[in-house]
């Protein structure tokens, strides 16, 4: 059975299913983490970009507050935003502040790229004349990995990490790094299974959590015109196989790759479905079979919003 929380370099444990919190609607929030946590969500994968980190923040504080949970029993990821890079302590202070937290459990670097500062927790993607995104090529990624070992030593943050790192720019941070990242937060799922790059963060120690691991389903249909590997003719059978959803079927994929997963929904009905995936095991024989599916398809591309495919 896949494990329920997986150990992380720094010493700590990730639980192994979060609940992602991109697009969501702030009003809803509040009722959807605490039906959340009523369901047994311990992990929330939240960012300063997402624009919601006051109102996630709010949901805990009153969750703590009703003994609904403590918070040593949360497991709290939010992220550095690319406008920020040269001012990773004040955005971090900033990110604690809208969550009302003392420590935040993981921050992680989101894009590996600097962008125009636009003033911390703006979030913003300049874009330049050309309507291009304005690139700051004065900051290194090297100088934003050490300032994020910094939060560290300050008592901001227990484990550091990377976001939409590729093999080459994973292999330079663990170069320069003096404390080497715990997680590499990548797009994974059955059609972009990533087999060497998951397998070459996992030998040297990082940690994978796939975001987007049901191919944004009907979110990324709707704004990338991308498809969800949900409708598969093999997942839908193999789903039905195992008396179960397609939705679990992908989750227990991930799970069975040693990742970490993080789905995201906004019905609270589909909380408890997208949690409950530790109750059966897929054959190796079907393992190989998902495998098979692999297109080498990216569903979540920025590049239709910033002018410039950075993956190019």
């Amino acid at each position: 059975m896949a494990a329920m929380a997986l150990a992380l370099s720094s010493g700590h444990q990730m639980p192994a299913v979060g609940l992602g919190v991109w697009r969501m609607e702030p009003p809803a929030l509040r009722g959807l983490i605490h039906s959340a946590l009523r369901a047994g969500y311990r992990h929330f994968d939240c960012a300063a970009y997402y624009r919601n980190e006051a109102e996630v923040g709010d949901a805990l504080s009153e969750a703590f507050e009703t003994g609904l949970v403590k918070r040593e029993d949360l497991f709290i990821t939010t992220k550095l935003w690319n406008s920020d890079h040269g001012h990773v302590v004040e955005a971090c202070k900033d990110s604690l502040k809208k969550l009302r937290l003392d420590y935040i459990d993981l921050y992680l670097v989101h894009f590996p790229l600097a962008t125009k500062h636009t003033g911390v927790g703006t979030s913003d993607s300049a874009l330049g004349d050309d309507g291009v995104l304005d690139i700051d090529t004065t900051i290194s990624l090297e100088t934003t990995w050490h300032a994020m070992e910094d939060l560290v030593s300050m008592g901001l943050v227990r484990s550091i990490g990377i976001s939409n790192y590729n093999i080459f720019l994973t292999r330079d941070c663990l170069a320069y790094a003096k404390i080497k990242p715990a997680v590499n937060q990548i797009e994974t799922h059955p059609y972009f299974q990533r087999d060497s790059l998951v397998k070459f963060c996992q030998k040297h120690g990082i940690c994978v959590t796939a975001h987007t691991p049901l191919t944004g389903s009907t979110a990324n249909t709707e704004r990338f015109g991308s498809v969800s590997c949900l409708d598969d003719p093999v997942i839908k059978s193999l789903a039905e196989k195992y008396g179960k959803t397609p939705v679990q079927l992908v989750l227990r994929w991930g799970l069975q790759r040693n990742t970490v997963v993080i789905p995201k929904t906004s019905k609270v009905e589909r909380l408890e479905e997208n949690l409950a995936v530790f109750d059966f095991d897929i054959s190796g024989e079907d393992m190989e079979k998902i495998k098979a599916l692999d297109r080498n398809y990216r569903t979540n591309n920025p590049a239709k919003f910033w002018g410039v495919d950075l993956y190019a």
